[in-house]
Protein backbone atom coordinates (compact mmCIF):
# COMPACT_ATOMS: atom_id res chain seq x y z
CA UNK A 1 0.00 0.00 0.00
CA UNK A 2 2.83 2.61 0.73
CA UNK A 3 4.55 1.80 -2.71
CA UNK A 4 1.05 2.89 -4.67
CA UNK A 5 0.81 6.00 -2.13
CA UNK A 6 4.65 6.74 -3.31
CA UNK A 7 3.75 6.61 -6.72
CA UNK A 8 0.91 8.74 -6.36
CA UNK A 9 2.87 11.18 -4.87
CA UNK A 10 5.27 10.73 -7.52
CA UNK A 11 2.80 11.38 -10.52
CA UNK A 12 2.02 14.35 -8.82
CA UNK A 13 5.17 15.78 -8.74
CA UNK A 14 6.02 14.50 -12.66
CA UNK A 15 2.34 16.43 -13.45
CA UNK A 16 3.48 19.64 -11.43
CA UNK A 17 7.11 19.49 -13.20
CA UNK A 18 5.37 19.21 -16.94
CA UNK A 19 2.80 22.21 -16.29
CA UNK A 20 5.85 24.02 -15.15
CA UNK A 21 8.08 23.52 -17.99
CA UNK A 22 5.05 24.10 -20.39
CA UNK A 23 5.15 27.90 -19.13
CA UNK A 24 8.99 28.67 -18.88
CA UNK A 25 9.74 27.18 -22.65
CA UNK A 26 11.05 29.93 -24.74
CA UNK A 27 9.18 32.01 -27.41
CA UNK A 28 10.07 31.02 -31.17
CA UNK A 29 10.17 34.30 -33.78
CA UNK A 30 9.05 34.79 -37.25
CA UNK A 31 11.87 34.87 -39.93
CA UNK A 32 11.49 38.25 -40.30
CA UNK A 33 12.17 39.17 -37.01
CA UNK A 34 15.26 36.59 -36.75
CA UNK A 35 17.17 38.77 -39.52
CA UNK A 36 16.29 41.50 -38.22
CA UNK A 37 18.57 40.42 -35.02
CA UNK A 38 22.16 40.07 -35.20
CA UNK A 39 23.84 38.36 -37.51
CA UNK A 40 26.89 37.70 -36.15
CA UNK A 41 28.48 34.53 -34.52
CA UNK A 42 30.42 34.52 -31.53
CA UNK A 43 32.59 30.88 -31.26
CA UNK A 44 34.69 29.45 -29.15
CA UNK A 45 36.68 26.24 -30.31
CA UNK A 46 38.96 24.13 -28.01
CA UNK A 47 40.54 21.58 -26.35
CA UNK A 48 42.44 20.49 -23.25
CA UNK A 49 45.81 23.03 -23.80
CA UNK A 50 44.90 24.79 -27.16
CA UNK A 51 42.24 27.23 -27.57
CA UNK A 52 41.61 27.47 -31.69
CA UNK A 53 38.78 30.24 -31.26
CA UNK A 54 38.14 32.64 -28.52
CA UNK A 55 34.69 34.06 -29.04
CA UNK A 56 35.51 34.58 -33.04
CA UNK A 57 32.80 35.91 -35.38
CA UNK A 58 32.10 32.80 -37.71
CA UNK A 59 29.82 32.40 -40.76
CA UNK A 60 29.05 28.78 -40.92
CA UNK A 61 30.18 25.49 -38.54
CA UNK A 62 29.74 22.14 -39.39
CA UNK A 63 29.77 19.69 -36.68
CA UNK A 64 30.20 15.79 -36.42
CA UNK A 65 27.74 14.83 -33.93
CA UNK A 66 26.31 11.72 -32.28
CA UNK A 67 22.65 12.02 -33.99
CA UNK A 68 24.22 13.26 -37.19
CA UNK A 69 26.96 16.51 -38.92
CA UNK A 70 24.72 19.43 -38.90
CA UNK A 71 25.36 22.94 -40.08
CA UNK A 72 25.40 26.07 -37.36
CA UNK A 73 24.14 29.52 -38.40
CA UNK A 74 23.58 32.84 -36.46
CA UNK A 75 20.21 32.64 -34.97
CA UNK A 76 20.62 28.78 -34.89
CA UNK A 77 18.32 27.24 -32.24
CA UNK A 78 19.52 26.80 -29.10
CA UNK A 79 20.60 23.05 -28.29
CA UNK A 80 23.20 20.71 -26.84
CA UNK A 81 24.91 17.81 -28.80
CA UNK A 82 27.63 15.18 -28.11
CA UNK A 83 30.26 15.07 -30.87
CA UNK A 84 31.36 12.05 -32.43
CA UNK A 85 34.85 11.50 -33.76
CA UNK A 86 34.93 13.01 -37.25
CA UNK A 87 35.43 16.66 -39.40
CA UNK A 88 34.58 19.95 -38.12
CA UNK A 89 34.76 22.79 -40.68
CA UNK A 90 34.88 26.30 -39.26
CA UNK A 91 33.55 28.49 -42.58
CA UNK A 92 35.16 32.37 -41.85
CA UNK A 93 33.09 35.25 -43.69
CA UNK A 94 35.74 35.82 -46.48
CA UNK A 95 35.11 32.27 -47.67
CA UNK A 96 37.89 30.23 -46.37
CA UNK A 97 37.48 27.07 -44.50
CA UNK A 98 39.32 25.64 -41.22
CA UNK A 99 39.30 22.08 -40.98
CA UNK A 100 40.15 19.90 -37.49
CA UNK A 101 39.34 16.22 -36.53
CA UNK A 102 37.65 16.21 -33.46
CA UNK A 103 37.30 12.69 -31.16
CA UNK A 104 34.80 13.86 -29.04
CA UNK A 105 33.41 16.35 -26.94
CA UNK A 106 30.11 18.68 -26.90
CA UNK A 107 28.61 21.35 -28.55
CA UNK A 108 26.26 23.92 -27.18
CA UNK A 109 24.51 26.84 -29.19
CA UNK A 110 23.02 29.41 -27.17
CA UNK A 111 20.08 31.99 -27.46
CA UNK A 112 22.23 34.82 -28.15
CA UNK A 113 23.81 32.94 -31.17
CA UNK A 114 27.02 32.19 -28.95
CA UNK A 115 28.60 28.53 -29.57
CA UNK A 116 30.68 27.04 -27.40
CA UNK A 117 32.56 23.46 -28.77
CA UNK A 118 34.44 21.81 -26.10
CA UNK A 119 36.64 18.72 -27.82
CA UNK A 120 38.49 15.85 -25.85
CA UNK A 121 41.04 16.30 -28.38
CA UNK A 122 40.61 18.35 -31.55
CA UNK A 123 43.61 18.62 -34.69
CA UNK A 124 43.73 20.85 -38.10
CA UNK A 125 43.39 18.17 -40.35
CA UNK A 126 47.10 19.44 -41.64
CA UNK A 127 48.66 18.27 -39.21
CA UNK A 128 47.44 14.60 -39.85
CA UNK A 129 50.01 12.43 -41.26
CA UNK A 130 47.79 10.37 -43.55
CA UNK A 131 50.96 7.03 -43.02
CA UNK A 132 50.50 7.10 -39.12
CA UNK A 133 46.37 7.29 -39.85
CA UNK A 134 46.78 4.37 -42.43
CA UNK A 135 48.73 2.48 -39.92
CA UNK A 136 47.42 3.18 -36.65
CA UNK A 137 43.73 1.88 -38.42
CA UNK A 138 46.01 -1.42 -39.25
CA UNK A 139 47.09 -1.89 -35.76
CA UNK A 140 43.53 -1.28 -34.34
CA UNK A 141 41.78 -3.63 -36.60
CA UNK A 142 44.07 -5.93 -35.97
CA UNK A 143 43.95 -5.48 -32.08
CA UNK A 144 40.11 -5.64 -32.57
CA UNK A 145 39.91 -9.04 -34.20
CA UNK A 146 43.06 -10.54 -31.18
CA UNK A 147 40.66 -9.37 -28.76
CA UNK A 148 39.13 -11.60 -25.91
CA UNK A 149 36.96 -9.57 -23.62
CA UNK A 150 34.55 -7.82 -24.06
CA UNK A 151 36.34 -4.50 -22.69
CA UNK A 152 39.18 -5.23 -24.47
CA UNK A 153 36.56 -5.79 -28.06
CA UNK A 154 34.82 -2.08 -26.91
CA UNK A 155 38.28 -0.18 -26.42
CA UNK A 156 39.23 -1.79 -29.86
CA UNK A 157 36.37 -0.60 -31.70
CA UNK A 158 36.66 2.64 -30.37
CA UNK A 159 39.95 2.90 -31.98
CA UNK A 160 38.77 1.71 -35.32
CA UNK A 161 35.97 4.44 -35.15
CA UNK A 162 37.78 6.87 -34.33
CA UNK A 163 40.91 5.99 -36.77
CA UNK A 164 38.05 5.08 -39.63
CA UNK A 165 36.98 8.79 -39.08
CA UNK A 166 40.50 10.71 -39.40
CA UNK A 167 41.21 8.18 -42.59
CA UNK A 168 37.97 10.35 -43.86
CA UNK A 169 38.94 13.81 -42.82
CA UNK A 170 42.02 13.18 -44.08
CA UNK A 171 40.57 12.12 -47.44
CA UNK A 172 38.58 15.35 -47.12
CA UNK A 173 35.35 13.19 -47.55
Amino acid sequence: MSMIRNILRLSGAVHQCRNAARLAQPVRTYAEEAVRASSQMSFSFGCPGQMFYSEANVKQIDVPSMTGSFGILAQHVPMLAALKPGLLIVHEHDGTSNRYFVSSGNVTVNVDSSVQILAELAVPVSDLDPQAVKSGLTKAQQELSSASTDEAKAEAQIAVEVHEAMEKAVEGK
